[in-house]
């Protein structure tokens, strides 16, 4: 077995309504997944602490560098990366819209904001803590506050309402690909929490449906940004490595990470979204896989 793959085995209880949607997804082996011969590669450094990539609809990738207070952009075409947006406000995680614009946790000006394509904010919500976030096609926002252990909603017409209390510290959050499940990393548990979204974007039925692999004397997975491919794996970065659950919960394996420390959040980007990239510690990194990855505002 390669050194980049340790596999698990973890069964769950699971409750039909979660596994409905993606039963009938076609599962693989994680070997299944990867492409042989192509590990994680560098393809840009010289960052403090890279987080938050999200892809655009020509398969850019934009991440953010917080302590510098940037946003990048790397070019597919080019493989080179530039700033974005100076003065960023700390934001951590990002994911376009459906309207084209980056939005943004923009947590050191306690906002939620979206930036249009010459990197101008507009504010969506303010007075918010906030880490990570995704929006739907409906141009709806779910975003994480682990600072108080909440998830919050916040619809077309920017009001904002609490949806989610008890997640010790919630952090990276993504959808299903039918956008009526929604899951939300504990990184200071071993789970990740699944709801059901309902029709007025309030959650319901909370279940730990994904168990997150350890390190012996491991209590806290780290769990941080996650992404999903078109058949509704779901990738979580963690302190252990990348670690992907099939359309069941069920654990398939964790990838190494690319470099020691930190792996912060990945994304499915390039022209085809058939290669994750990964921000760790000071860098970013990319590897091609078998499988693609989707855009919410795509139609499905």
């Amino acid at each position: 077995m390669s050194p980049l793959l340790r596999a698990f085995s973890v069964p769950l209880c699971l409750c039909g309504f979660f596994v409905s949607a993606a039963a009938e997804a076609q599962e693989l082996k994680l070997a299944e997944i990867l492409i042989p011969g192509q590990p994680w590669e560098k393809v840009a450094e010289g960052f403090k602490f890279t987080e938050g990539p999200a892809v655009d609809a020509l398969g850019n990738v934009y991440f953010t560098d917080i302590p510098n207070n940037r946003i990048h952009k790397f070019d597919i075409a080019s493989a080179k990366a530039s700033v974005f947006v100076e003065n960023s406000g700390a934001s951590n995680g990002l994911m376009f819209g459906p309207d084209g614009r980056l939005y943004a946790c923009q947590n050191g000006n306690q906002k939620i904001v979206a930036y249009d394509s010459s990197g101008t904010p507009a504010t969506i919500a303010d007075g918010v803590n906030s880490n990570d976030l995704v929006v739907t096609r409906a141009g709806a926002v779910y975003f994480t506050d682990p600072k108080n252990s909440r998830v919050w909603h916040v619809d077309p017409k920017g009001n904002k309402k609490i949806v989610d209390e008890g997640i010790e510290r919630p952090n990276g959050i993504i959808l299903w690909p039918d956008q009526r499940t929604l899951v939300v990393a504990d990184s200071a548990g071993k789970h990740l929490w699944a709801f059901v979204i309902a029709d007025d974007g309030s959650l319901k039925d909370k279940q730990p449906f994904y168990t997150l692999a350890l390190a012996p004397g491991q209590l806290a997975s780290r769990a941080d940004g996650m992404t999903i491919d078109s058949d509704g794996r779901v990738y979580s970065t963690s302190l252990l490595g990348l670690q992907i659950f099939d359309t069941q919960g069920r654990l398939m394996g964790v990838i190494a990470k690319p470099q020691p420390g930190s792996l912060s959040n990945v994304v499915f980007a390039g022209p085809k979204l058939d290669t994750l990239y990964a921000t760790a510690g000071d860098k970013l990194f990319r590897r091609k896989v078998t499988i693609h990855g989707i855009r919410y505002t795509d139609a499905h």
